[in-house]
């Protein structure tokens, strides 16, 4: 037994003593450079040549792998500096102090500024993030004040002779201006079945022309005086415009900016007289026309008329005076607001409400006819009677049903305006004309009393004061604001700035990077060492039996 162990000696002596390279030497091997290097090694190298083939992601392995993993001593030394250098405050009390009390109140009060600081930063979040808003309201006062568009109809629409000669125009003109106030209009409706016959039997006929030639007219005729401001005015400084009163007039048009009219004096502004002339102009009671004056709306001469909701009435036999101010409103955007500060029109130089609903309406309805009512905006091809009742008033009648073309919030069809100025207005009425008067009109008109108190309308509209007031609508709490609040959050809980939140990331990152290093590098090493070798057991049970 003995010499059996010398022999296993002599023969380790001699496998030590010989060079390497009879060991190493292997004409089989791949790369037979690499043979004879350190085990530890190869396996670096192997792993470095695994990672160099998995893009970025093994180009950062790479990168870690061969970078060496601090001991236990320098991460310890690494995270005491960090507690007693911080300038977050009370940090470096619980590092220094010997006594474990002491170690124990810094560290609840630590610990305590730290929960309160959360907790305010949080609220505060929170608050921010439910969009507040605050509305102020401001009176400016000018010099000059700029005069809104004042557009006026007659509410006798159409001309006696051209109704005796076509009575269905009436119905029709009502079906016409479905696209702008929606009203039903079924098939048993009145008139709805010489609407069709007409339609059949007139092929060419253009219900754009007929209006235009047989509606009211503006002019010397009917209306007898116009003044604004002192100086005269009159047809000429109105522009014609349909709605669904048919042909109306707007002064003070906003075709042109540098145009628009200012005051400089309150009490004063644009002062009318209109004939309406019942016996030449009517209308039909039985679709709701059974008044006689001017409807008349006052607006922004950057948006478009809308009587709906907002007409104003100055009956025949009345003095109709009208003060208005001038309201100006600013809503914030999404998602303080309602509103979309980029959004266009594509037929209107300004954005309205009103014009956007129109513009939906008209894709809308070309989109699916092929044509274009001539009262809704766009170039495009106008449509005949003939597609007005098979193919526009259903096609209305399913916008309004499925909600296609909405107002209001953000996310609706069309949003609020961000800036709209509005005109409250306060009315007045007096009879007109007095005896006096009266006499006087009868003689310079050469018309009877009877005439003068049937037919004229006298409109005063003015300036309560040379002032505008602003709503405004703003963010109850900004970006900058909620940053100074956190900050002085920080600053009274903890101490801490900008340059602690920087030390603390600085501090997480360095951490984190020795992290990954370690799950790269000894992660691997200790789940793919082999157990020992039943061999190595072996002769490690003979050495120890001998």
């Amino acid at each position: 037994m003995v010499g059996r162990i010398k022999e296993d000696r002599q023969s380790k002596e001699e496998r030590m003593g010989r060079p390497q390279n009879e060991y190493c030497h292997n004409e089989n091997l791949i790369h037979p450079e690499d043979s004879c290097l350190p085990k530890s090694q190869m396996e670096q190298m192997e792993k470095s040549k695994g990672y160099a083939e998995k893009g970025l992601l093994g180009k950062i392995k790479l990168y870690l792998s061969k970078k060496p993993l601090p001991s236990a001593t320098d991460r310890k030394k690494f995270d005491h500096d960090f507690a007693i250098s911080t300038s977050f405050h009370g940090v470096h009390n619980i590092v220094r102090n010997r006594s474990r009390i002491r170690k124990v109140i810094w560290l609840v009060v630590v610990l305590g500024s730290v929960s309160l600081v959360v907790w305010q930063i949080y609220s505060r979040l929170i608050n921010y993030f439910t969009w507040p808003t605050t509305t102020s309201i401001e009176v400016q006062y000018v010099e000059k004040i700029e005069f809104p568009s004042v557009t006026f109809c007659n509410l006798n629409r159409f001309q006696t002779a051209a109704v005796a000669k076509f009575g269905i125009i009436v119905f029709l003109w009502h079906t016409v201006s479905k696209v702008l106030h929606h009203q039903e209009i079924g098939a048993n409706s009145t008139g709805f079945k010489e609407a069709i016959d007409f339609i059949e039997s007139h092929q060419n006929f253009s219900v754009t022309d007929f209006i235009k030639n047989n509606g009211f007219y503006l002019n010397n005729s009917t209306l007898l005086a116009c003044e604004f401001f002192g100086i005269p005015c009159g047809p000429k400084d109105f522009k014609h415009v349909f709605t669904e009163y048919g042909n109306c007039f707007t002064f003070n048009h906003g075709e042109n900016i540098q145009g628009w009219k200012k005051v400089s004096v309150s009490g004063r502004g644009l002062s009318l007289l209109f004939d309406v002339n019942q016996e030449e102009f009517t209308d039909s009671p039985g679709l709701g026309f059974a008044d006689a004056g001017i409807i008349f709306v006052i607006h922004s001469p950057k948006k478009e008329p809308q009587f709906v909701g907002l007409g104003l009435y100055s009956p025949v036999g009345m003095h109709t005076r009208v003060t208005i101010r001038q309201l100006k409103t600013v809503h914030q955007e999404y998602p303080w607001g309602e509103c979309k500060p980029n959004i266009k029109l594509q037929n209107f130089r300004h954005y309205s409400t009103y014009g956007c609903l129109k513009e939906c309406k008209a894709q809308l309805i070309e989109k699916r006819c092929g044509c274009l009512p001539f009262l809704l905006p766009g170039n495009g091809i106008e449509c005949d009677l003939q597609k007005y009742y098979n193919c526009v008033s259903p096609m209305l009648d399913h916008i309004e049903f499925k909600g296609l073309c909405t107002m209001g919030t953000h996310n609706s069809s069309c949003p609020v305006s961000c800036e709209e100025t509005e005109y409250p207005a306060t009315i007045s009425y007096s009879s007109f004309p007095s005896q006096k008067a009266l006499k006087y009109l009868s003689k310079k008109l050469n018309q009877s009393h009877d005439y003068i108190r049937e037919n004229l309308v006298n409109i005063e509209i003015n300036y309560s004061d040379l002032n505008y007031k602003i709503t405004q609508q703003q963010k109850a709490v900004s970006v900058s604001e909620l940053l100074a609040d956190v900050g002085g959050q920080l600053g009274l809980f903890c101490g801490a700035s900008m340059i602690t939140i920087i030390e603390i990331i600085e501090y997480l990152f360095t951490n984190f990077y020795w992290i990954c290093i370690f799950f790269l590098l000894k992660i691997p090493e200790m789940t793919q060492r082999p157990p020992p070798s039943q061999n190595h057991l072996g002769n490690k049970n003979q050495i120890e039996e001998c």
